[in-house]
């Protein structure tokens, strides 16, 4: 059986074109994965070109969630190697306006998320751009794990008994993270799980590809909207490892660009195709 169309782009390595030549890159990281086993986390933090604005880590299996403004970047580090992040992405004065999978993917005829490509709102906007990536592929596929998931793979085990080591799924954590901010289950929109690679085999089975990620690899998004991010560190759903071995990570945001400013008209996310260019006048017209 020949494979859907959904199948053959899941199954493409990389970008036809790479719309991020070296010398337009934002920041001084060489992006190129060839030589990603001497990456460190110290060497992520200081390839950053820009003021940072505050820095944070998020401890293995736990969850977080905050505003990044319009013209704030943001670089989530892979501190250990093998990390998960399955993050979910509101308008943050206005969380009716969400990230939109769908959209996102066929905008850009693509199944897989990496530098050079942006994340859609459901109104046709552009909430961030992927500006730095030293892995080339992130999965919008799988979906997040849930309790009933993770109590299958994992057991049980609960803070009365095991404190900090208690095992938590992505689901409950996203939500727990959403009602900060009057959000709820019926939010909750399909995510992106950040450091993970799944692709789809001939017999349209979702296949995880194991050491994916090492320690030092990074992934940036430039936020050209004010958004508000919801993430957790819990493993992937489709993780074939039946311990439960959740990952670190470090978050530092820093200035892309000043407030007042806009990407930009030469910028490589904004002009990889022309659905791009029409989504960042959509976006710039929000804050004009």
């Amino acid at each position: 059986m020949p494979l859907s169309p959904l199948s053959e782009l899941a199954a493409e390595p990389a970008l036809p074109r790479d719309p991020y030549p070296r010398e337009a890159q934002f920041t001084s990281a060489d992006s190129s994965t060839s030589d990603r086993s001497a990456s460190s986390s110290s060497d992520s933090d200081s390839s950053i070109d820009g003021r940072i604005v505050w820095e944070h880590v998020v401890p293995a299996g736990t969850h977080w969630s905050g505003q990044l403004r319009r013209g704030l970047a943001l670089r989530v580090i892979d501190l250990e190697g093998g990390a998960n992040v399955s993050a979910v992405f509101y308008r943050h004065d206005a969380p009716l306006e969400r990230y939109n999978m769908a959209d996102t993917l066929k905008a850009q005829h693509t199944a897989h998320l990496t530098r050079g490509f942006v994340l859609y709102s459901d109104m046709g906007r552009v909430m961030a751009s992927i500006v730095v990536d030293t892995l080339g592929w992130h999965d919008p596929l799988s979906g997040v794990g849930d309790a009933a998931l993770f109590e299958r793979k994992y057991g049980v085990a609960r803070y009365q008994e095991h404190r900090n080591a208690m095992i938590r799924n992505g689901r409950d954590s996203l939500l727990v993270e959403l009602g900060k901010h009057g959000l709820g289950a019926r939010d909750l929109v399909a995510n992106i799980n950040f450091f993970s690679k799944v692709i789809v085999g001939d017999d349209g089975a979702l296949r995880f590809v194991s050491d994916h990620s090492r320690a030092g690899d990074h992934v940036d998004l430039r936020f050209e909207m004010h958004t508000l991010v919801a993430l957790s560190s819990a493993p992937h759903p489709l993780d074939p490892d039946p311990v439960y071995a959740p990952k670190s990570v470090k978050l530092i945001a820093y200035e892309a660009y000043r407030p007042g400013e806009r990407a930009p008209a030469d910028d490589p996310c904004r002009n990889a195709r022309a659905e791009n260019t029409r989504g960042f006048i959509n976006t710039d017209m929000l804050y004009a």
